[in-house]
């Protein structure tokens, strides 16, 4: 077993993990302080550290993001049912443990397809609370009805639910489909649901340049989209204040932080 640079071993190799291209999700794992990635992934990693500096920012921004949505759904709106689509590698405060914590309740369907993140979410990804469910759903983000039908098996689709997708509709090339994606997802579930979303943007020159080097390495390519596309996701919803922004200017904890190169939202389905 491979040493990692930093003493740890590297992850247990899967033969359906390529581990001779870099992956983002190992990536972005790595760029969050994490164990579960290649030194393919690191490399990579920091050569895009290199270019743009501020894609660790954005990671943990990303992370923060996710704690004060998902605590304030769990806590303040009473929706104790969520379906975190294209949930990546566990690391820390997973949407299960944030929720779980508020509302012990609280029943959570992961969704992914990528080998390394379902190994791992079955063995990571277990109930915070005796009273609560948390699972997971192979499911591909190109095929919703897929995804639904899956958490139809563990959520009540009869009651709120809230879909989240988190920094991962880049990897629809196509616009119209990601936003086709979203809506058909956000249809499935009743009124009084929610829809919690962010993504990457193309609001630093520096940020497109990295990317652009990454997708040249043959990893799978991710897209930057303007904040006004990622406005264009919450059409016909009820956008929570203060609406779509920078994901560190979202509810901020005190003292707040500045602006990074995601934007995102939190909105009701009326």
């Amino acid at each position: 077993m491979a040493e990692q640079h930093d003493g740890t071993a590297d992850p247990v190799d899967h033969p359906k993990i390529d581990v001779t291209t870099p992956h983002s999700a190992r990536i972005w794992n790595y760029w969050m302080g994490g164990k579960d990635n290649y030194p393919v992934d690191r490399e990579a990693g920091d050569a895009y550290i290199k270019a743009f500096p501020g894609i660790v920012t954005l990671a943990m921004e990303s992370r923060r993001f996710l704690i004060r949505a998902v605590g304030h759904l769990a806590g303040e709106a009473g929706v104790h049912q969520f379906l975190d689509i294209g949930t990546g590698l566990p690391t820390m405060q997973n949407t299960h443990e944030v929720a779980q914590r508020l509302a012990p309740a609280s029943r959570i369907v992961y969704v992914d397809n990528d080998p390394l993140v379902l190994a791992h979410a079955r063995a990571l990804l277990v109930n915070t609370t005796p009273e609560g469910v948390t699972t997971y759903v192979d499911g591909d983000l190109h095929e919703p009805d897929q995804i639904i039908a899956g958490a139809r098996n563990v959520l009540n689709f009869s009651r709120p639910i809230v879909v989240m997708f988190m920094g991962i509709l880049g990897h629809l090339a196509d616009f119209d489909e990601a936003r086709a994606v979203v809506a058909r997802v956000v249809d499935a579930v009743p009124s009084g649901s929610y829809l919690l979303l962010w993504d990457s943007t193309n609001t630093s020159e520096g940020f497109d340049e990295a990317q652009q080097g990454y997708d040249d390495t043959g990893a799978v390519p991710y897209i930057l989209r303007s904040p006004d596309q990622v406005a264009r996701f919450f059409e016909g919803l009820e956008l929570l204040e203060p609406g779509v922004v920078s994901i560190s200017q979202w509810r901020p904890d005190a003292g707040g932080a500045a602006a990074v190169d995601g934007y995102g939202a939190v909105a009701r389905k009326p």
